[in-house]
């Protein structure tokens, strides 16, 4: 993973901007690294960003599918500045290069994979139809209605905080829109710790703004989870560069996505609902952990877990909060990001 990062970082990949001699050589890194990991890779052109989408596909034994994918585009150059995006998104096709490998090495039972890198996620391409992501949903290689489930990964490859901070906390991915799906938010708690060096934490999807390439597959009702280790400081500099990421984290993510999709692709419903139906308590469990893994190192944690709690007792049965009490918690996610970046 390592070295797909340095090369997606290179001087030759440019930052990768769509529609760049860069952009045209992101999309070669990723498609040769596929083919290297057993894959088939093929690119779907997106016009509207003058780049491509890179997908391999491993079809299984039912018409129906899981997609895992992760955008490979970042901001290019602007400048004497080159934006490298590491954390980016290089990391994350990496792991997606990794989840790739497994698989095809040993196809999952029940549904098959779709192995998406999408071009076109950054400004000023994000939520239009210049999206990749947007592109491919309007233009789907495999039948929009068998898709079951799409997984999202974004900004995965860096720690959370300093390094004082206990592993409960550095190893934490966010996980949002696992309630948009029966089951699903189940299956992800029971393996939240399956993997050592990481830990999945949920979040309900409503609780920030769209930040990546599940929106389209949103949009159109399809379950999704986005894995994210949030903004960072380096997020949108040119610091954002390949020393600064956690490979072992990494590691265990791609260890981790790999069991969570053989057992999503495995699951014996005949298909995955959507259901439109928020869950704060699942955030403000997340809170209440980060929260009390910092308070012995802040009294603004341990006040922050204070509010979490009295939060999470006055949610209902299907876990909501009150209208007027919702404000609060995306304000506890916001000063926690804070503190974490």
């Amino acid at each position: 993973m390592r070295h797909l990062v340095e090369a997606l970082c290179s001087e030759r990949c440019a930052g990768r901007a769509p529609g760049t001699p860069g952009g045209r050589a992101g999309r070669e890194v990723v498609a040769e690294a596929m083919r290297q990991a057993g894959l088939t890779p093929v690119e779907q052109p997106v016009p509207g960003c003058g780049g491509a989408n890179i997908l391999a596909a491993l079809p299984g034994p039912t018409d129906r599918w899981v997609v895992v994918a992760a955008h490979h585009d970042h901001l290019g150059r602007h400048g004497a500045n080159t934006y490298w995006g590491a954390d980016d998104n290089a990391a994350a096709v990496a792991i997606l290069v990794e989840v790739g490998r497994a698989l095809a090495g040993a196809r999952p039972a029940g549904r098959g994979v779709l192995l998406a890198a999408f071009d076109g996620e950054e400004a000023p391409h994000f939520l239009s139809e210049s999206m990749g992501s947007e592109h491919w949903a309007a233009h789907p290689t495999v039948p929009l209605d068998r898709v079951d489930l799409m997984l999202c990964m974004d900004l995965v490859g860096h720690s959370l905080g300093e390094a004082p901070f206990p592993a409960a906390v550095r190893n934490t991915l966010f996980a949002l829109g696992a309630e948009r799906s029966a089951g699903t938010g189940a299956h992800l708690d029971a393996l939240a710790e399956a993997e050592p060096g990481v830990v999945l934490r949920r979040v309900d999807a409503e609780t920030v703004p769209p930040l990546s390439d599940y929106q389209a597959f949103w949009q159109r009702q399809i379950p999704f989870v986005f894995l994210t280790a949030g903004r960072w400081r380096y997020y949108h500099t040119p610091q954002d560069t390949p020393d600064r990421l956690d490979y072992p984290k990494m590691a265990a993510t791609a260890r981790w996505l790999t069991r969570f999709v053989r057992e999503s692709c495995a699951r014996p419903e005949a298909r995955l609902e959507f259901r439109d139906q928020p869950d704060e308590s699942s955030t403000l469990r997340t809170l209440v952990a980060l929260t009390s893994a910092l308070a012995p190192l802040s009294a603004d944690a341990a006040g922050a877990r204070a509010l979490a709690e009295a939060l999470l007792g006055r949610c209902d049965a299907q876990g909501r909060l009150p209208e007027a009490e919702r404000e609060q918690v995306r304000a506890l996610v916001g000063a926690l990001e804070s503190r974490l970046a």
